[in-house]
């Protein structure tokens, strides 16, 4: 069932989205693995229409969340009113209460109300007015941003960095795939026609199967010595922590159930390394005002040097 259900939603999903196939597979190993994720680019280059294909894919909940700088923590987790019939508050719940949650520009608001996000990202729930709230599953974040260099954005805490599981860059389409866009727009009417594939409960039932992925010894030790080698490498202040191999070993699981196996293989931690490490780690350079992207060229130095097990 498992290889159905990821074929049928991987093919809903890229009969609209026609950039790289391997975009959707990352977006599609966030959602098997319970984590959120990050799609950073440059605008116009289809990084709403992916998190909106995702959503109309499968048949729950979903909200979107505009982002933008004068937004409060109340416009996200939802705020108690005051009912004057029962002379009672009652809380009306925020778009955070969805299923899929699209966090549109999410570095265009304040930190403040990025930090609103934090909670529910890492423990599934909300605390509001002195009472916590659960958020139902399957539950994921996928937040989109452009660059940092761009006007009117603001850095994301390393904190609220850490709690996706993938930073995923979505790049420019190939040139045949962005001939067949600029024919059939299919971001304009594409998605509005898209149907669910999926049940939210078929979802959580690829999320329960993941952890019974194995990981055999050696694949474990190969992670392992990538990330003790982010924590000695001379260019980075910062390596990947206990939290991010644990994030880089679930992702791995989930890209087994993606390919239809029932084991991790190496080339399943390097292809995700990058991935679900390089906004996990700070650089030297980066500290000083340096070129951000030097902490995915790092990571790559290191994926060339590590050897690979056998």
């Amino acid at each position: 069932m498992p290889l159905a259900a990821i074929q049928k939603i991987r093919d809903n999903i890229s009969s609209v989205f026609l950039g790289h196939p391997r975009t959707v597979d990352l977006l599609l190993v966030g959602l098997i693995a319970r984590g959120h994720v990050l799609i950073e680019d440059v605008p116009g280059v289809g990084k709403t229409v992916l998190a909106k294909a995702l959503a109309r894919s499968i048949a729950c909940d979903f909200s979107r969340i505009q982002l933008t700088p004068d937004m409060l923590p109340g416009d996200v987790l939802g705020v108690s009113v005051f009912n004057t019939r029962t002379h009672d508050f009652e809380f009306k719940p925020g778009p955070i209460f969805a299923n899929i949650v699209l966090a549109d520009e999410i570095n265009r608001t304040t930190p403040r109300t990025q930090s609103a996000l934090l909670e529910a990202m890492s423990e599934e729930q909300v605390s509001i007015d002195n009472e916590t709230r659960k958020l139902n599953r399957p539950f994921m974040v996928v937040a989109t941003q452009n660059p940092f260099e761009f006007e009117g954005t603001y850095y994301l805490p390393e904190n609220q960095l850490d709690r996706f599981l993938l930073r995923i860059n979505v790049g420019y389409p190939p040139r045949a795939a962005e001939t067949k866009i600029l024919l059939t727009q299919p971001g304009r009417r594409g998605i509005e026609q898209l149907l669910p594939v999926l049940t939210a409960q078929e979802v959580i039932e690829l999320q329960d199967h993941t952890p019974n992925v194995r990981i055999d010894p050696a694949v474990l030790d190969y992670l392992l010595d990538l990330v003790e080698a982010t924590r000695q490498h001379e260019q980075l202040h910062l390596g990947v922590s206990t939290r991010g191999a644990l994030a880089l070993s679930t992702a791995a699981q989930a890209m087994a159930v993606l390919e239809g196996r029932d084991y991790v293989l190496p080339d399943d931690i390097k292809n995700l390394f990058i991935p679900v490490c390089a906004h996990r780690v700070i650089s030297k350079s980066h500290l000083n005002n340096g070129d951000a992207d030097t902490g995915r060229r790092v990571l790559q130095m290191i994926l060339d040097s590590v050897s690979t097990p056998r």
